[in-house]
């Protein structure tokens, strides 16, 4: 089975991406992998102060990851999966999609404002020649019928 890759973050524009991936995983048959990355400067601090924003960082990712997760199981009949990484995002997303050979396609959300599309998205697209998977970047702008309309 092939499966989107969709990365959950703070963004807004994270939410169209996983409405893209849940709704082309629904239309052909595939699955979606939801990756989180939690960046090593968060933690620089003593060990076990450290080790509890570890913790609340992945309760915040596993409470978000229920929220489209259930989403997506009631309205495209997709059961994602979660995996969290601790890393450099770019590195982290690259190791993974090399790590698992089912991954079929990598999904961002990018943003329209004046700074760009993303720290993530501009990172990404540097290194799309290297990368063992395509890319699919969708615009935050777009609305839900159009997103249906393309998947």
């Amino acid at each position: 089975m092939r499966k989107f890759l969709v990365v959950l973050d703070d963004t807004r524009e994270c939410l169209n991406a996983m409405r893209f991936a849940a709704m082309r995983a629904h239309n052909t048959g595939g699955g979606v992998e939801i990756l989180s990355v939690i960046p090593p400067d968060e933690f620089n601090h003593w060990i076990g102060v450290g080790d509890i924003m570890r913790a609340e960082a992945r309760e915040r990712i596993e409470a978000h990851f229920n929220v489209f997760a259930k989403w997506m199981r009631d309205k495209q009949d997709i059961d994602p999966t979660l995996v969290i990484r601790e890393g450099v995002p770019e590195e982290q997303i690259l190791a993974h999609i090399e790590a698992d050979k089912e991954i079929g396609v990598l999904v961002l959300g990018a943003n329209s404002g004046k700074g760009g599309p993303g720290p993530l998205v501009t990172a990404m697209t540097k290194m799309a020649g290297n990368l063992p998977a395509p890319m699919t970047i969708v615009p935050v702008e777009l609305s839900k019928e159009q997103l249906e309309a393309i998947t």
